[in-house]
């Protein structure tokens, strides 16, 4: 609706132009104004209501207003000061500001997205207070985004797919304070790419035990949620793990991730050593089949690099046994297992937030950020990836009925 030109003159008549948009200035009243004209609007309507009311009823209608009461509520740009009604009998209950409601729609959604951007609450507290002149509590600023705990609940007991053709299993780091010393300790994400090409992150699990105990209550949720089937699961050579998932999923084809140990073997190496060694490495994991893959694991250890970096070299062979059952798969399924570009994006992103805030008081800390993060990320998993109409294919063909694309 366009406003009036004359309306607007009059608005802005002997204003300072540099006031205009503060929220001491002409935006801050207009807020006021809508505000208390809104609160005004709704009492009329509550006292034309009480009146038919009472008139079929056959009673003699006396509600009348009652004055206001005066109430700061939090908008997402100011603290705005407005007049609530009241009416006598004191049965007028406001729409646009419930009663005990101190927080306007779309405040919160604004704590929470900062929080999410790894902010702390100290943190939120001071950019509200500096650039929108707001003094919000740690407390209110805790309150807010502890409300999204339920939300996570519900989001890590909710029924997930019966086959997935691909799940990663990957951990990030955090320092977490427990019993008065902040320790490391590992949240894990299971990421899995459905028979359509459709990836999600199945769960969060922050690690309490370690080894096998931990993993078989992974995946027997996992089992529990629905899921009957995982084609090939992809670890990073966890302790345990490859015996949990098969003592749930024993038909699972365990695959150590490429990706984790290439990265892994570059960790022996220089900066400038790095290039020409994971040149060499490219010729393993690219090689036509096990055997192949294998006399370039040899060659590789015979060679300079390997001379070098023994440790490469006894790391591939330590994980051998689930690296070579990636040789049996065609090209187009060996590269969906090694090429984890979203994953990496996913991992690379949720590290930076984590890494901006510290350490976490609770492990519920820990798992609000990192699903909050998450939530916003994955709303850019629409389309499967690039290369799994071909790998979708090869999958049939493999796994056979298995694989079981729901039209």
């Amino acid at each position: 609706m366009a406003i009036k030109k004359e309306i607007l003159d009059e608005l802005l008549q002997g204003r300072d132009p540099k006031q205009v948009f503060s929220s001491a200035g002409l935006l801050g009243e207009l807020k006021k104004a809508l505000a208390d004209r809104i609160l005004s609007a709704e009492m009329d309507q509550h006292l034309t209501d009480s009146k038919q009311d009472e008139d079929s009823a056959g009673e003699n209608p006396n509600n009348h207003r009652n004055g206001y009461s005066q109430k700061t509520v939090l908008t997402d740009g100011e603290a705005l000061r407005v007049s609530i009604p009241r009416d006598r009998h004191g049965t007028f209950e406001p729409q646009l500001i419930a009663k005990y409601q101190r927080r306007f729609p779309g405040f919160d959604e604004k704590i929470v997205s900062m929080y999410a951007r790894g902010m702390s609450t100290r943190d939120i507290q001071g950019h509200l207070r500096d650039l929108y002149g707001i003094e919000a509590s740690p407390q209110l600023i805790s309150t807010v985004t502890d409300a999204v705990l339920e939300e996570v609940g519900k989001w890590q007991g909710r029924p997930l797919d019966p086959t997935y053709a691909l799940v990663f299993f990957d951990a990030l780091r955090v320092k977490m304070r427990d019993e008065g010393t902040v320790r490391n300790k590992a949240v894990y994400l299971a990421i899995g790419v459905s028979p359509e090409g459709r990836k999600d992150v199945l769960g969060i699990w922050i690690e309490q035990t370690e080894g096998a105990k931990f993993w078989l209550r992974v995946m027997t949720e996992i089992k529990n949620r629905g899921v009957n089937d995982i084609l090939i699961a992809v670890v990073d050579g966890l302790k345990g793990f490859p015996e949990a998932i098969n003592s749930v999923f024993p038909e699972t084809q365990i695959q150590t991730c490429i990706v984790h140990l290439i990265r892994n073997s570059l960790d022996f190496c220089s900066w400038k050593d790095r290039k020409p060694v994971a040149k060499e490495l490219k010729k393993i994991y690219r090689a036509e089949d096990a055997q192949a893959a294998a006399a370039a694991l040899q060659e590789f250890e015979d060679g300079p690099w390997g001379q070098k970096f023994v440790a490469i070299g006894t790391a591939w062979r330590r994980h051998w046994t689930h690296v070579i059952p990636f040789f049996a798969y065609p090209q187009e399924v060996r590269k969906m297992i090694y090429t984890t570009n979203a994953i990496e994006s996913l991992n690379s992103t949720l590290r930076r937030a984590v890494r901006a805030r510290g350490h976490f008081p609770s492990d519920e800390a820990a798992t609000k950020l990192i699903w909050l993060r998450l939530r916003e990320l994955i709303k850019k998993w629409k389309m499967p990836a690039r290369e799994w109409s071909a790998a979708k294919a090869q999958f049939a063909v493999v796994f056979g009925d298995r694989f079981q694309v729901n039209q």
